[in-house]
């Protein structure tokens, strides 16, 4: 099974949407296996963004300062989804980074509306009510960063007993 790093950011706590968010992953079988609420301080977003993701050479400085000054205004709730190819099927139901971009059906489609056009004019943060790993090795790494190996947990769901055909103890 594949894992993935989801933050829930201040935007997305502010409006009470956590809850609506969460049921979409775990409706299409992905399963929580680490949860915490916390405001991380800006060396640690920095080495999310900077250290792992390099977000100033991707999007530049500016929209790098925007983004930890935005993602401090608030607490984040951080998980770690495991299932099959979680990764991408993550990034799928995210949508596209710019909200304005993400198709309807999307998180950040349905919720989400703001151009980087817009948030750049505004030297603002784009509030893009969640991040999610870029692929599997920025997934591995994001967890490490964020997590420790005793904040994961191992537990079989009904939804891997009954729909991926595990084999069942009878």
């Amino acid at each position: 099974m594949e894992r993935t790093l989801i933050i829930l950011k201040p935007d997305a706590v502010k409006r009470g949407i956590i809850g609506d968010i969460l049921s979409r992953f775990e409706r299409v079988g992905l399963k929580i296996v680490g949860a915490k609420m916390l405001r991380p301080d800006q060396e640690h977003y920095h080495h999310h963004y900077e250290g792992i993701s390099k977000m100033v050479s991707r999007r530049g400085q500016k929209a790098f300062d925007v983004t930890l000054e935005m993602m401090q205004e608030g607490p984040v709730i951080v998980m770690v989804l495991e299932g099959i190819e979680a990764v991408s099927l993550v990034r799928k139901m995210v949508g596209t980074t710019e909200p304005k971009s993400a198709q309807p059906g999307t998180i950040r489609g349905d919720y989400a509306h703001i151009s980087f056009v817009h948030a750049d004019k505004e030297s603002i943060g784009t509030p893009n009510i969640i991040h999610a790993s870029g692929d599997e090795k920025e997934a591995e790494a994001e967890i490490a960063h964020w997590f420790s190996d005793s904040e994961l947990f191992d537990y079989e769901t009904v939804y891997e007993v009954y729909t991926l055909a595990k084999s069942r103890k009878k």
